[in-house]
């Protein structure tokens, strides 16, 4: 048992998908994975196997690679985080959103010529007095003004929170990942390769909302995971204290507050983009999947039905209304000014063009008391939600943007965007040693680590195999969680969409790459040729990942490169 617990391809709670039948010890079929040996050896019982695993390893140590992990990520994060100094890309809007919200507590429309006004550090007079239409939550935003407040505004204030997301995104990776195969190695490879990715290196080092909303998903999709082991210990034990005797609806566990966690880490993802409501709906369901699965386990008859009463239920209200709750809390700065809302907006371009009708709260009498004048500003965030919600599904089939992606090629990276260039930079000039008939140039490219993104692609049709096949719930979990993250932007592609809005599938593909990884070098300690060609594989991997970062880290940067480096990085036709 100590040999599987140290092992990188163990699971901490219960390694097959659980299955009806005996209770007492049987021989594994193909696939399974959860008894002591090899397979073919004795499973035990499933009350047996729904015990989490002891680890044998120094959670200390843990979590100091963890940090360590962290640290290096937010240090390449942070590296120049000012430069270019300038608005790149729509940090143009959030960036002055932020700041608005900070200076008013709502976000006001800005004068002409406010962006060259902001980067001389002249920072008065740059908003009018009327409300701005946004068309996103407010909680990205909040944790933008952070970085404002700490560091002023200009471009290493407004970057700051997303370096440090970045930073911490990576750090619970790391965690995610130990968790899920109790080995501390494999979670650091995987919070390497996240912290080794350009896309989310790019995305942590501007002012945009998509850093944000990936870390939210990973940290209530690591809460799952610890609920299904915790959730499973305490009903496992509840079942041992009925002396053997399996309840007709089994055990039952009303507060699970890992599960509240991910309620409260998925409200915040809401209150940033909309599109977390997505991973929501998916993770909701596997959880139901999961539960039902440990009923069936322990010999419960017609378990889906009655996990939905004694599971769903409680689940829905934890994860759910959780994030309602939390969603409508995180949009407390607009209700405050919600009259302003109301006099300015609720018959704005937005509403006409929609044709929509005009507020109810903007032409009735103003309600009185703080209950009645709380239900009137939720009735306007309701109207206004109506308004956004027209805005964001109108028919655009004539629009175009230069960057937009089809999400069929987002996995293998076929259009990135360039978030910001200097081109035409003459030899002599800010240190260009380019030959004299060339140029040099600077250019923020928003783009993955090629290795990475397409191994992770391969991981992804591995992992459908995995789940179904080896009935390995870990890959499930990574195959929910990424197509829940892209299936809905390729289902709704009428409208310009953009590659990074794909940033947040890459951690799921990471969790698939790093499962894949742990069985390559297989449960053995001991040497072994298998064991040596594993590790050869991964290795060579992850040793590719990062000399393409290596390699990459210019245009990533805002480096300097003469235009012949330049093209030796621009593979493909589409990247320009």
């Amino acid at each position: 048992m100590a040999a599987a617990v140290e092992s990188a391809d163990v699971s901490p709670v219960v390694a097959p998908e659980e299955r009806a039948g005996p209770r007492e010890p049987t021989r594994a079929a193909p696939g399974d994975r959860g008894g002591p040996g090899e397979p073919g050896g004795p499973v035990p019982p499933a009350r047996d196997r729904a015990r989490p695993l002891a680890r044998l390893e120094d959670p200390l140590i843990g979590w100091v690679a963890a940090a360590a992990v962290a640290v290096l990520a937010f240090a390449l994060r942070v590296w120049r985080l000012g430069n270019p100094r300038e608005f790149s890309f729509d940090e143009t809007y959030y960036a002055k959103d932020a700041w608005s919200m900070l200076q008013h507590g709502y976000v006001r429309d800005y004068v002409d010529g406010a962006n060259e006004r902001i980067l001389e550090g002249d920072l008065t007079g740059l908003f009018q007095d009327e409300p701005s239409m946004i068309v996103h939550p407010e909680v990205g935003k909040w944790l933008i003004a952070l970085g404002e407040q700490a560091f002023g505004f200009e471009p290493f204030g407004w970057r700051f929170a997303s370096a440090v997301a970045g930073a911490l995104m990576v750090l619970a990776l790391v965690r995610l990942v130990r968790r899920l195969t109790g080995s501390t190695m494999l979670g650091c490879v995987a919070g390497l390769l996240l912290c080794f990715d350009g896309m989310q290196l790019v995305l942590s080092r501007l002012a945009l909302l998509d850093v944000f909303l990936a870390m939210f998903l990973v940290l209530a999709a690591s809460c799952l995971v610890a609920d299904r082991e915790w959730t499973r210990a305490r009903l496992s034990a509840r079942l041992a204290s009925a002396a053997g005797e399996v309840p007709r609806w089994g055990p039952r566990v009303w507060f699970r507050p890992w599960l509240l966690g991910a309620g409260i880490w998925f409200g915040l993802a809401l209150g940033t983009k909309w599109s977390a409501i997505y991973p929501l709906a998916a993770f909701g369901l596997l959880v139901w999947a999961w539960d039902s699965g440990f009923r069936r386990s322990i010999g419960v008859r017609w378990p889906v039905l009655r996990s939905a009463v004694l599971d769903g239920v409680p689940a829905f209200v934890h994860l759910v209304v959780v994030a309602g709750l939390v969603y409508t809390v995180s949009w407390t700065g607009w209700l405050l000014h919600a009259g302003e809302y109301e006099e300015h907006l609720s018959q704005s371009q937005y509403t006409v063009h929609l044709d929509g009708d005009p507020w109810p709260t903007s032409v009735e009498p103003d309600a009185e008391g703080f209950v009645g004048e709380t239900w009137q500003s939720l009735r306007s965030l309701y109207h206004y939600h109506r308004d956004v919600y027209q805005f964001h599904t109108e028919d655009l089939d004539d629009s175009t943007h230069v960057y937009a992606s089809d999400p069929a090629g987002w996995l293998l990276l076929a259009r990135p965007v360039g978030v910001n260039v200097e081109s035409d930079i003459a030899p002599g000039t800010q240190g260009c040693r380019a030959p004299a008939e060339s140029t040099c140039l600077r250019e923020v490219l928003l783009i993955g680590t090629p290795v990475l993104w397409w191994g992770g692609a391969l991981a992804l049709a591995y992992a459908a195999v995995a789940w179904l096949g080896m009935r390995d719930w870990r890959f499930g979990f990574a195959l929910v969680g990424a197509v829940s993250l892209w299936l809905p932007w390729e289902l709704n592609d009428d409208r310009p969409i953009f590659l990074f809005y794909a940033s947040a599938v890459l951690p799921f593909t990471i969790v698939a790459l790093t499962l894949i990884m742990g069985h390559l070098l297989g449960r053995a300690r001991a040497p072994s040729s298998r064991r040596t060609i594993g590790t050869i594989v991964a290795g060579s991997f992850f040793v590719l990942v990062l000399l393409n970062f290596a390699w990459f880290w210019p245009i990533w940067t805002n480096g300097l490169l003469t235009r012949d480096e330049w093209l030796d990085r621009i593979w493909f036709s589409r990247w320009i």
